[in-house]
């Protein structure tokens, strides 16, 4: 029974998993990038780390704020899909606040719970988005993979975060 939940919410085949012993860690994934733009609808820019507001997203970011999509997040795995198109992109090209590796971010549904680091909790509160104005990229390529890919959470928790940072996935908080 364990082994379907974690196969649904999964890392690709080969990565490593950690469980605990009541159950509710179920993958291991990491952050590649942290990124923030003091702009909307442009291209974040990577950071070494940033500090997670509670109940708001990340320290001087232009999307944060009240309400469900206070944090983005994009996996790398979508990053090198456009890549394979010919593009040269990199974290935070597509807006995302943070570039995951090693999990299916949209396999994670709603409610979800993410720990990063050694402090930050996050909880998905939705897949993908609609574009009201088009952004940096869809303007170059008229393609963006972050409408259908990206997933977007509230900070539960604060704290600071970092590339190379863990993420867990709870079943329960």
């Amino acid at each position: 029974m364990s082994s379907q939940r974690e196969e649904k919410a999964g890392n690709s085949a080969g990565d490593k998993r950690e469980d605990n012993v009541g159950g509710l860690k179920i993958a291991a994934g990491t952050v590649v990038s942290v990124n923030i733009s003091p702009k909307k609808s442009v291209r974040k820019k990577p950071v070494g780390e940033a500090l997670m507001i509670e109940d708001y997203g990340l320290e001087g970011d232009a999307h944060a704020g009240p309400g469900e999509k206070q944090i983005s997040l994009l996996a790398m795995e979508s990053i090198e899909k456009m890549r394979r198109l010919g593009l040269e992109v990199s974290p935070g090209d597509f807006a995302e606040n943070l570039t995951t590796s090693g999990l299916n971010l949209l396999a994670l549904p709603v409610g979800t719970i993410l720990e990063v680091g050694d402090e930050v909790v996050l909880e998905i509160t939705r897949h993908g988005k609609t574009c009201h104005t088009k952004c940096a990229i869809f303007r170059q390529v008229g393609h963006c993979v972050m409408p259908e890919e990206g997933v977007f959470a509230r900070v539960i928790r604060g704290g600071k975060i970092k590339a190379g940072d863990g993420i867990n996935v709870r079943t329960a908080w």
